[in-house]
């Protein structure tokens, strides 16, 4: 079976790299399942797990914003941040998501900036959804 090549990017440096059967992306307009020779294409990505299937399993990498580019040979995913299980804090990630549902819960009351703190609940949920592989 054929594989593509793919590099998950941060502004601090390469995340993830390797060969990969299949890539599962969330994009702004729906789910993306990428093969090896899919068309090319450029699509902003969702905060969420991208799931990257092996010969070894499948791993999961939490990334929060980006683009992914598809060449039939190659996927690279742009993210503002990405981290794989093992550098996931669950301990602060479990800290961050309670802050946020609590803002969330307070909004209606207080000046609270809500689509921040969705965003931020987004984050933790992804980044908890992500440990749960370690």
């Amino acid at each position: 079976m054929s594989t593509t090549n793919l590099s998950i990017v941060t502004p601090d440096g390469t995340v993830y790299e390797g060969e990969a059967d299949l890539v599962s992306v969330r994009s702004t307009t729906g789910e993306l399942g990428i093969l090896p020779g899919h068309i090319p294409l450029v699509a902003p990505l969702e905060t969420s797990p991208v799931r990257v299937k092996t010969n070894a399993g499948t791993d999961l990498v939490a990334v929060s914003g980006g683009f992914v580019e598809v060449r039939p040979d190659t996927v690279t995913i742009l993210a503002e941040s990405a981290e794989r299980p093992e550098e996931i804090d669950k301990d602060r990630a479990q800290t961050a998501k309670e802050r946020a549902e609590e803002r969330l819960n307070r909004a209606k009351q207080e000046e609270i900036d809500i689509k921040r703190a969705q965003l931020a609940l987004k984050r933790a949920n992804t980044r908890l959804e992500v440990a749960k592989q370690k």
